[in-house]
């Protein structure tokens, strides 16, 4: 055998220097590759915090708008329904000339708005079980500050000819919350135009606009309704109720009048 074939013996064996060197100098190589360093580890934390805060935000900002949305939504949705009862009422309203005292027309607007008349509400009208077959109630809609110091728009009922009991004073109902203007306009035939006041007690006027308007939710904003309602009826005429001109009891004969004799 060569020299040179013994050495390669050698070197073939596992316990050779020269292939333990090469060795454990591929290990170490292999394990420099694989290994992190720690700023490396670091930099990766701070990455993936701020990709979570980013992704975290938008969640947030989009939770919020929806919540923005859905209150906006409500909040017109429950401004039309106290329009749309106003609205409803006015067309059954109800008007006799010769009881004036339990049927009149009330309108009151400025700081503390109020509208009240009588009308023969329909079967779906809030609250209508409480008054059992009492639909000919006395409406009453005004502008109040509830316990949280915001104005409201409530309503209140009565059936005519019986006094408002104390739930009806006490707990009414809320048509419309966070009320900033609340109007009830009468249209005059004689100026041909709308008014804010209504003096003829003997009649009810033909048309009525209502305006509700409602604070918004950002500030400076604000949301308005407005509805123009023609009345489908008249105010009953003394006559036709007590069969004499200028009320009285139908009951009593009509007064006979004497001629002078000539």
């Amino acid at each position: 055998m060569k020299r040179s074939d013994k050495w390669q013996v050698i070197c073939d064996e596992s316990h050779c220097p020269l292939r333990l060197g090469n060795l454990a100098t591929r290990h170490s190589s292999l394990v420099t590759q694989k290994a992190f360093t720690l700023i490396e580890i670091m930099v990766s934390i701070a990455i993936f915090a701020m990709i979570m805060a980013a992704v975290y935000s938008t969640w947030v900002l989009i939770l919020k708008s929806s919540q923005v949305a859905q209150s906006a939504a409500a909040r017109v949705q429950r401004q039309r329904i106290a329009v749309r009862t106003i609205e409803d009422s006015l067309t059954c309203i109800q008007s006799v000339q010769a009881s004036m005292q339990y049927y009149s027309f009330i309108v009151q607007n400025g700081d503390q708005p109020e509208f009240s008349f009588v009308s023969r509400v329909p079967d779906i009208f809030p609250r209508n079980g409480k008054f059992g077959d009492f639909n000919l109630r006395r409406l009453t809609f005004a502008v109040e500050t509830g316990a949280d110091s915001v104005k409201n728009l409530v309503l209140r009922q009565n059936p005519i000819l019986m006094d408002m009991d104390s739930d009806e004073k006490i707990a009414p109902l809320i048509l419309a919350h966070d009320v900033k203007d609340f109007t009830a306009e009468c249209w005059d035939t004689n100026t041909m135009a709308w008014d804010t006041e209504w003096d003829d007690t003997n009649s009810i006027p033909p048309m009525v606009r209502v305006t509700l308007t409602l604070n918004g939710l950002a500030d400076n904003s604000s949301l308005t309704i407005r509805r123009e309602i023609a009345m489908p009826s008249e105010t009953l005429p003394a006559v036709e109720q007590t069969g004499r001109p200028g009320g009285g009891n139908p009951g009593l004969p009509a007064p006979i009048l004497k001629l002078p004799v000539k």
